[in-house]
């Protein structure tokens, strides 16, 4: 199946101060995700997240924290964004049936938060070079565990040109200007 913008929400995982700086080439999951928020944008695709315990991992990095209001933010203890009623609400509030999600850590949040929106119905797809890990091996056996029990591991390319579905628009022209460089 083919993720289609009027029908997808972007959900950025546990993105936080605190925890950012231990991830494996952070720098470049943190761009990633920014980069994915611009497109989302620049489609219309609703972009919400979640926040591990912010009072001891902090909030949203600055980097990605401008994009949100405190209404697209919704803070969590359980790992799973699915088992929180907060995040439950916030993903259904957008009215949509396919999330994408980035985010930090693979193996913990971003894995158990992509199964379980999964199991409750929702079409998922994790762009696997938008979610990290402090360890790399960790990142890439969630990846696998995920692909295995029936989400969709994409790029963020995948996702854009899927959003876009097709060339000569205006939008295309906006996002090949700004993003596919």
């Amino acid at each position: 199946m083919l993720i289609h913008a009027p029908e997808s929400v972007l959900l950025v995982v546990d993105v936080q101060e605190r925890l950012v700086p231990a991830i494996h080439d952070h720098g470049n999951v943190v761009d990633g995700i920014e980069w994915l928020i611009g497109v989302a944008g620049a489609v219309g695709v609703p972009v919400l997240a979640t926040e591990q315990y912010p009072r001891g991992l902090g909030r949203t990095v600055p980097q990605l924290g401008r994009y949100f209001s405190p209404e697209a933010v919704a803070e969590k203890t359980a790992f799973s964004a699915a088992e929180e009623p907060a995040c439950r609400d916030l993903v259904s509030g957008a009215g949509r049936k396919q999330v994408v999600i980035c985010g930090i850590e693979a193996h913990v949040c971003v894995l158990q938060t992509a199964l379980g929106l999964h199991e409750a119905g929702y079409e998922v797809f994790v762009a696997g070079d938008a979610a990290g890990s402090r360890n790399p091996w960790d990142r890439d056996l969630a990846l696998d565990r995920i692909r295995a029990l029936g989400v969709q591991v994409v790029s963020r390319e995948m996702v854009a040109f899927e959003w876009l579905q097709r060339a000569g628009t205006d939008v295309f022209r906006e996002v090949s200007r700004n993003f596919l460089r």
